[in-house]
């Protein structure tokens, strides 16, 4: 059996790597958010790590309020970089490996193709600027067996997420107003734990590899929130509007659709629709 150390297990992706570690009997996580481990501490984790004898670690930990983080680019560079270089070093140090997730706001969202896991990363706001360093760090200390996972626009049966939010103002709205142009893929957290758990023995890295994961397919925020409503045989009437509108203070690239070709062909993997995906999550949450 493998102990595996995983950091900000209280967020969505954490919450359902536990939900599904019986899948996984080979595998002992160590879940752990900021009040157990804090990965800012090099010592800590150190410790943490020689005491339990972890092999590898998964690293969900991530400052993710998008808007939140224009103001507090300090904590967020603290979380999404600092940290993620003290992970590095260490992975590096004592010859784990590890899984970092990462984000399409990396990209600056003018291209008109899916971006592929090669394309120059130009993120547009705080949070992406702080993703984007934690990125360049992993590679710059480039420990073996290392790989960083991109995601987008995660949702989960837990925590605070968009479906969660149209399922909400559904029941309590005759219409909802949602941006029309921005373009990507939803990601449901459960399949994206699957495929962590599934691809970690395989992990066989002389340099840090970058991958790709969303679900299947493409949709605005709009889009999305259609469907959602479809599923859900709301009669609320969702209407398209635009980002200029919506007025938030950071910016959300136009167009952030990841290429997911890498990640299908070295691990063998099948990636269901966001449709699809869509449906086992509100299963869950009607």
């Amino acid at each position: 059996m493998s102990n595996i150390l995983v950091t900000g297990s209280k967020g969505q992706l954490g919450t359902e790597l536990s939900a599904i570690n019986s899948q996984f009997p080979h595998f002992k996580l160590f879940l752990t958010d900021k009040d157990a481990l804090d990965i800012t501490n090099f010592n800590a984790v150190e410790n943490f790590i020689i005491k339990n004898k972890i092999k590898a670690i998964i690293n969900c930990a991530a400052y993710t309020n998008v808007d939140k983080a224009e103001e507090e680019v300090e904590v967020a560079n603290k979380i999404n970089f600092e940290a993620v270089k003290n992970l590095a070093e260490i992975t590096k140090k004592h010859a784990l490996k590890l899984i970092h997730i990462s984000t399409d706001y990396v990209f600056d969202g003018i291209s008109e193709i899916p971006y592929k896991e090669t394309a120059t990363t130009n993120p547009q706001n705080q949070y992406g600027k702080s993703k984007a360093l934690g990125e360049k760090a992993l590679i710059a200390v480039n420990p073996k067996n290392t790989i960083i996972i991109r995601t987008s626009w995660l949702y989960a049966v837990s925590g605070h997420n968009f479906v969660k939010t149209i399922l909400k103002l559904s029941k309590e709205q005759s219409e909802i107003k949602v941006v029309n142009d921005q373009i990507g893929s939803p990601t449901n957290a459960k399949d994206l734990a699957v495929v962590l758990l599934t691809v970690l023995p395989k992990i066989e890295h002389k340099n840090v590899e970058i991958y790709q994961y969303s679900n299947q397919g493409s949709c605005s925020w709009f889009q999305f929130a259609q469907e959602i409503v479809q599923q859900t045989n709301s009669n609320c009437t969702v209407l398209p509007t635009t980002s200029k509108e919506f007025n938030s203070k950071a910016y959300r690239p136009n167009f952030s659709l990841l290429n997911t070709e890498k990640i299908k062909n070295t691990f063998q993997i099948k990636i269901p629709t966001w449709q699809e995906s869509l449906k086992e999550c509100l299963k869950q949450l009607t």
